[in-house]
């Protein structure tokens, strides 16, 4: 019936441009859900995630992670969520670690390949007894999800009955590359922004370890993740980071 659908789709005639779908919704979309139930989940590093639970005593749970600088309140999440309600799932949207509002404990923050965090989130879900578990992200967490349920390979918990992914970076080299076009650069502005304040808000907490000096010049996820997400989380560089992480 999907497929159906997406064959038949045919956008308004102000809706054409791929830009214009990328940012209406964004600003515009407003989705409506019963407000979840917030939790805290502690890691083994002294940090912790927030969870959004969207429960209605279902025994099948769906798992969704946002997409690079959202959270799981965003339009998008909340959609898939409103439907996954509808289809008689309880729903788990989680926060990566800075994102949701509450900057995390530790100098580390949140990256493309930080399958940790999500094998943690999931099994913290299958510990709740759910019968069927299903894995959904969008952007960043869509190559999270199909990074992890890659490293799980046969290991993988039966349980998890399969996963969907939306608008994957799954080359991350690729994909740094096509936003630092100029005609991507109303996007990655954005990312930038929303970054340079937490970057520095971690600077205040870990002056030591974390410099933003100049951050204004940096124009690139080349430039952002050499700098700061490869050595925050242990890679080499924005090359290894990129190699090791990519779905």
């Amino acid at each position: 019936m999907y497929s159906g659908m997406a064959r038949q789709y045919r956008p308004p005639p102000w809706l054409r441009n791929g830009h214009i779908q990328s940012v209406w919704p964004s600003l515009f979309r407003k989705v409506r859900v019963a407000k979840p139930e917030s939790a805290l989940l502690a890691t083994a590093d002294n940090d912790e995630l927030h969870l959004d639970w969207h429960r209605q005593g279902s025994k099948r749970l769906a798992i969704v992670s946002h997409g690079l600088e959202g959270h799981s309140r965003r339009p998008y999440v909340l959609g898939l969520v409103r439907a996954l309600l509808a289809e008689g799932w309880d729903v788990l949207a989680w926060n990566f670690r800075s994102c949701g509002g509450v900057m995390n404990r530790q100098p580390r923050f949140y990256h493309s390949g930080a399958t940790e965090d999500l094998r943690q989130v999931v099994n913290h879900g299958l510990a709740q007894g759910y019968q069927t578990v299903f894995l959904s992200g969008f952007s960043m967490g869509g190559n999270l999800t199909l990074l992890y349920l890659g490293e799980q390979g046969e290991r993988v918990d039966s349980r998890i009955c399969g996963a969907v992914a939306y608008s994957v970076p799954c080359d991350l080299a690729g994909s740094a590359d096509m936003l630092a076009l100029p005609s991507r650069k109303i996007y990655m502005q954005r990312f930038l922004k929303d970054l340079g304040v937490k970057m520095n808000e971690k600077a205040q907490k870990f002056p030591d370890l974390i410099d933003v000096s100049g951050f204004d010049k940096i124009q690139s996820f080349h430039e952002f993740d050499d700098r700061y997400t490869a050595p925050l989380h242990g890679f080499k560089g924005a090359a290894d980071y990129w190699a090791q992480c990519s779905a």
